[in-house]
């Protein structure tokens, strides 16, 4: 084997993995986004400035208890994202006593929100969310602009199609991302190494066998 071959190879393998690893964790990044969480709305769930998670979700995959991301420029939300709890979805009855949040007339456990107050000192009257609409709440409801505040528009109901994403519980994809893209760059630089090392070792062993010697000129009579 040539002087350095070995390791030329080594180097090639560890490139193709680490662009591999790259493009995938770039891919997963994609799939798998995080957001920072702009307001205390979602208190104590998550604070302001915390990282969350999320995924891509159909409109037909969105369900009571999500927590999702919308795009609500008709609430004044122009720029970014609004973090908000799924309460309602079409066809629900969704109201609230001066205690308890109802949905379809049956109260709604919900251990989620802040100091335990499912109302946070602002009841409404019953509200019927139209088909493809949901309605929407902050876990901290004493200081969440969200549905209850938004009636004059079909109930302060959004469309479902302004989901963007989903938070998700755990960020293993995320993760996953982050370490495929950053191991991924870690591998190529390896794999670089590694090739320009048996380069090198190649040209010194050319260096030091220099050219080859012809053979002697021997000259016949014919």
């Amino acid at each position: 084997m040539r002087p350095g071959r070995g390791l030329r190879i080594a180097g090639g393998a560890l490139l193709a993995l680490g662009v591999m690893l790259m493009v995938g964790g770039w891919a997963l990044r994609s799939a798998y986004p995080g957001h920072s969480v702009p307001s205390e709305s979602m208190r104590p769930t998550y604070e302001t400035g915390d990282m969350i998670f999320a995924e891509s979700v159909e409109p037909s995959e969105v369900r009571r208890g999500d927590v999702v991301l919308v795009s609500v420029p008709e609430w004044g939300v122009d720029e970014g994202l609004a973090v908000k709890r799924v309460i309602g979805v079409g066809g629900d009855r969704v109201r609230a006593d001066g205690r308890q949040v109802f949905v379809n007339d049956k109260p709604l456990s919900e251990p989620y929100v802040l100091g335990g107050d499912p109302v946070g000192g602002y009841p409404f009257e019953q509200i019927e969310v139209p088909e493809g609409r949901l309605f929407l709440l902050g876990d901290n409801r004493g200081n969440s602009l969200d549905s209850r505040f938004h009636q004059e528009i079909d109930g302060g109901t959004v469309p479902v199609t302004a989901v963007r994403e989903r938070a998700i519980d755990s960020p293993v994809g995320a993760v996953g991302a982050v370490i495929g893209f950053f191991g991924g760059a870690v591998v190529l630089l390896v794999g670089f190494g590694l090739g320009l090392g048996g380069w090198l070792t190649g040209r010194r062993a050319a260096r030091r066998t220099g050219p080859p010697v012809p053979p002697p000129y021997v000259h016949t009579q014919a």
